[in-house]
């Protein structure tokens, strides 16, 4: 049997290596870690979550709580190690992020079929099967090799931002509460309350501190999805409100009440000894971060374990460039997976490894493509990145919008999505793969 080279060990190019060697296929992994690492990157570990150690909702009315099932059901490296390795947090799937990590990298390696190839790969194999799956910090070398290959269209990128992570043991509980928002699932996340004192002398430095170098950095270019939170704040008094610091939904034991502002940690390790700041993302200068979020009372004394960081994300216009399969259009041997291709997300990037690598074994074992219906939530992400009516394209997450409707009324945010859900799944069960 050909073998595939997969370039990237992110979750995509590890999810897709995994599929293929499952699947009979010899795999060639090549991983720049740890001979070569980005800002972003602490660990030499395969599939390391540098933004959030979240998988976000796993509740089926939510459209990445549907992902994450199918993804399940397709037998998922990705999902099976985050199942293993989750941490409490509510309606969430949240993992312990190097124990994680470290299941991922055991599996792979230990895989007599993936054969783990170190060291940075400058350009795009001139032939053979090819899964690129660099991922949003594809090194400056392959992201050039990938721009002169598609010569008649510019990759694009946006920024991304980290969250910092503060140890349990530094965070002041008197001044803080463990609550879930709505009393939905288990007392998971530590909840810091803020007055509306506190609030407005937190938002008035955060929006003056200073910011670090981060070259061609403008507001304009930063992904919603994951906009750093001195960015949102410049937005406007409220907006951080109605953003990460949300009260709606949590009453503070002490009186009973929403506070005027809540910051939110979650567990990001097993032990419950390490926390990120939820929706804390950000690329001020790390003296900054500590000066400006100590200012939240339940961090007077905080122990910052990491401070955030900023780095640049490429993604490819794929409506142009790539099929449903996530293959290139004009030479069908090289097939691109994870954020690269424009989807926004750990599941979303597992779900586009998992599909690349599906089809291309099908191809190679001379059977017909599998296709993942739109009604499908791995099939709406595929065929959301290769509509060519999508003129400007930006990087998405899964979500109902891009699946088509029911035909019929359901009454009910809720009841709709879980319906929508039902007939995926249902879907998912019928199809040969």
């Amino acid at each position: 049997m050909e073998s595939v080279t997969v370039i990237g060990a992110g979750l995509a190019g590890c999810e897709a290596a995994w599929q293929l060697a499952e699947r009979g296929i010899p795999v060639e992994l090549r991983e720049m870690k740890p001979e070569k690492m980005t800002p972003a990157h602490h660990t030499p570990w395969f599939g390391e979550l540098v933004c959030s150690n979240s998988l976000r909702s796993d509740q089926l009315e939510n459209a990445v709580g549907l992902l994450k099932e199918e993804l399940r059901r397709l037998g998922s490296l990705i999902l099976s190690c985050a199942d293993t390795h989750r941490v409490e947090a509510g309606g969430a799937l949240a993992v312990d992020r190097h124990g994680f990590a470290q299941a991922v990298t055991e599996h792979l390696r230990s895989h007599p079929l993936i054969t783990v190839v170190p060291g940075e790969v400058t350009a795009l194999p001139p032939a053979g099967q090819v899964v690129v799956a660099s991922g949003p910090l594809t090194s400056d070398a392959l992201s050039r090799a990938i721009a002169d290959f598609f010569p008649e269209s510019a990759c694009l990128n946006f920024f991304d931002a980290a969250a910092p992570l503060v140890s349990f043991e530094s965070v002041d509980m008197s001044s803080a509460f463990f609550a879930s928002r709505y009393g939905r699932g288990t007392p998971d996340y530590i909840n810091c309350p803020m007055t509306e004192a506190e609030y407005d002398a937190f938002w008035t430095e955060l929006c003056a501190a200073q910011e670090a170098e981060v070259h061609g950095f403008e507001d304009r270019q930063v992904f919603e999805g994951c906009m750093p939170v001195e960015v949102m704040a410049r937005r406007g008094r409220q907006t951080l409100r109605y953003g990460p610091l949300k009260p709606k939904g949590l009453l503070d034991p002490k009186t009973g009440r929403e506070p005027f502002a809540v910051v939110q940690l979650r567990r990001d390790n097993a032990e419950g000894s390490i926390y990120n700041l939820v929706g804390f993302q950000t690329h001020l200068k790390w003296p900054e971060q500590k000066r400006v979020f100590s200012m939240i009372p339940a961090l007077r004394s905080a122990e910052f374990l990491r401070y955030g960081v900023m780095h640049r994300n490429t993604y490819l216009d794929a409506p142009r460039l790539l099929d449903r399969y996530y293959r290139v259009k004009k030479e069908p041997r090289i097939v691109f997976s994870g954020q690269i291709t424009g989807v926004e997300g750990y599941v979303e990037s597992t779900a586009s490894g998992l599909l690349a690598a599906v089809e291309l074994a099908r191809r190679l074992e001379g059977k017909p493509p599998v296709n993942f219906p739109q009604e499908t939530a791995v099939g709406a992400l595929a065929l959301y990145i290769s509509n060519e009516s999508v003129t400007d394209f930006q990087p998405m997450n899964v979500n109902f919008g891009i699946i088509p409707p029911l035909g019929y009324r359901v009454k009910g945010k809720r009841n709709k999505n879980a319906a929508l859900s039902r007939r995926a799944l249902e879907i998912l069960d019928t199809l040969e793969i």
